[in-house]
């Protein structure tokens, strides 16, 4: 019997270029991300795995708020500058 490798081994080259993983790993939610996409292989269904759909939910809505003041407090002080 093989083992299974696991599908978060980051030393595989193909993930590595994987636009959607440089996205995630840029939030700070890859773990989140991680355990959900665990769950939803285990489970095969994602209604069983609500605990992690909602913690990566609430770690990607705080990015985006995070991220959204960043935004505005650039936008604005390149207003005041010019």
């Amino acid at each position: 019997m093989t083992s299974t490798p696991s599908p978060h081994n980051r030393s595989r080259s193909e993930e590595e270029d994987d636009p959607l993983d440089g996205m995630i790993s840029r939030t700070g939610c890859a773990e989140l991300h991680y355990a959900l996409q665990d769950c939803m292989a285990e489970h095969q269904d994602w209604r069983k795995c609500q605990t992690e759909v909602q913690k990566f939910k609430e770690c990607m809505t705080t990015y985006q708020n995070t991220r959204k003041e960043q935004l505005l407090k650039q936008k604005t002080s390149a207003t005041q500058s010019a």
